[in-house]
């Protein structure tokens, strides 16, 4: 990756590891349906005006089939199932299950880039991990199982969403990309939210963490997010979630005080390493010949 990937691929990590945190915190006063559609309206609202300005909207003409579906399995299914898993499980546990996106990504790529012993072993050990932590934490727990069932689903659409901004959606500019996909969000859930509004005051920090989910963690971050693909692929890109979950843990005990223990730990390190194989690079019989003759 140039130097311009690598500083959009630490502002992700960092942006989409901050979520979790400022999620528990707006759920508090606010209903998940409200919360996701609140903060893709924000960014919506933030965007459009870059977006007329630069004159990028055109380019969505005739891909609007596209960018639909990009809002469902992007935004729409994974900022629900996430919001409302949260109900019940950590934020911290939130982020170290959305590390297992990696390992989808492979399993979506096997076509393309097969599957070897190495990346089968790695598929292996992230799966142990997922058991590690599910079992740990939620043990005898139906809604915590519930929640964290939503999490990882959601992780599987952002692995899907990945895959089809880079077949798909790859040569459509960031900005304008980010504003389709936001505004059919909002028009969608909207009408649900009207009926969820909060009966009782709302705090600060819940509308305060709603609009920094607006603007930093949607707004910005889909526009680093899809650069990103567009640069370094999905595989690369999906990567983020190896530092994501840091930020998740370290804010959720830091500022929530979430217990932390060595089996959560163990489990996260075991989701890290089996993405890590299960992500490493197919060297081709060609290279490998080409290798042979070096030598």
């Amino acid at each position: 990756m140039n130097r311009l990937a690598w500083l959009l691929f630490v502002l992700c990590s960092f942006l989409w590891g901050i979520p979790y945190f400022l999620i528990k915190i707006a759920i508090e006063d606010l209903s998940p349906v409200l919360v996701v559609a609140g903060r893709t309206a924000v960014a919506a609202v933030v965007l459009l005006p870059f977006a007329l300005m630069r004159g990028t909207l055109g380019a969505l003409r005739g891909r609007m089939r596209v960018v639909a579906l990009l809002s469902a399995v992007h935004i729409v299914g994974p900022f629900l199932l996430i919001t409302y898993g949260e109900q019940h499980i950590t934020s911290s546990l939130t982020g170290i299950l959305i590390a297992i996106e990696p390992v989808v990504i492979a399993l979506l790529l096997s076509r393309t880039e097969p599957i070897t012993p190495v990346r089968l072993t790695g598929l292996f050990i992230g799966f142990a991990g997922v058991v590690v932590l599910v079992g740990v934490d939620l043990s005898g727990d139906r809604w915590g199982l519930l929640g964290a069932a939503m999490v990882l689903l959601a992780a599987i659409s952002y692995a899907v969403a990945t895959m089809i901004v880079q077949r798909h959606a790859a040569d459509l500019p960031p900005d304008s990309l980010t504003v389709g996909t936001t505004v059919i969000t909002t028009l969608v859930l909207l009408p649900v939210a009207l009926f969820h509004l909060p009966a009782e005051p709302v705090g600060a920090d819940s509308w305060g963490a709603l609009a920094v989910l607006g603007v930093f963690c949607t707004a910005i971050a889909l526009l680093a997010f899809y650069k990103l693909i567009a640069l370094a692929g999905s595989n690369r890109a999906g990567l983020i979630t190896y530092v994501n979950p840091v930020v998740a843990v370290l804010l959720g005990v830091a500022l929530l005080h979430e217990p932390i223990g060595r089996g959560t730990l163990a489990g996260f390190a075991l989701v890290v390493a089996g993405c890590w194989f299960a992500t490493r690079p197919v060297v081709r019989r060609t290279e490998e010949k080409v290798l042979e003759l070096a030598r």
